[in-house]
């Protein structure tokens, strides 16, 4: 008798077998199609996946490129002082025995010179015959000009820096010293 049921239970077990093997197929079969459809989906769904990139990187990239036009611009000033301010300690080095407000005339100079600068944001310092003068108006001072003596001018301008409408001012200031010599 139990042989008879092992026969009866592998012939029962043959018969859902071969059931259960088509039915774990179609099992197979429709996970391997939503696994597809699912793939196919993401597939699709890539092109948004640049624009929230691009709204990742983009705010941070301009504000490097405005800091950097910032930064350029800061340094064409800073180059603009310096070439003004060795043009006014050469015209005040030509002028020293005829001016009777040695600053102010080379104030004119250094105005001239850098005409993107606003002129009331230098403020210049002189060493005149080792005397230190400082201040954009100096009547009277012209007497410390002797021959032979060394100038010495130094100008200072305020870096207003900007970035996106945040304002760091007095964040630098832009400094330039020349000294000339008449012999």
């Amino acid at each position: 008798m139990k042989s008879r049921m092992n026969d009866r239970g592998r012939a029962i077990l043959m018969e859902h077998g071969s059931s259960c093997d088509s039915a774990s197929s179609r099992a197979r079969s429709w996970a391997t199609f939503a696994l597809r459809a699912l793939l196919s989906s993401l597939r699709k769904r890539e092109e948004g996946s640049a624009l929230v990139e691009m709204a990742l990187i983009l705010p941070p990239l301009l504000a490097l490129l405005t800091a950097m036009c910032t930064f350029g611009v800061a340094f064409s000033n800073e180059l603009t002082l310096t070439n003004a301010v060795g043009a006014g300690a050469q015209y005040l080095q030509l002028i020293r025995t005829t001016t009777t407000d040695p600053c102010a005339d080379t104030l004119a100079a250094i105005e001239g010179a850098a005409p993107n600068l606003k002129p009331s944001g230098i403020s210049l310092s002189f060493s005149l015959n080792t005397t230190s003068v400082s201040g954009n108006s100096c009547p009277g001072d012209q007497t410390y000009l002797k021959q032979g003596q060394p100038i010495t001018v130094a100008a200072t301008y305020p870096c207003a820096l900007a970035i996106y409408g945040t304002a760091f001012t007095n964040a630098c200031q832009l400094s330039a010293k020349v000294s000339e010599y008449e012999y």
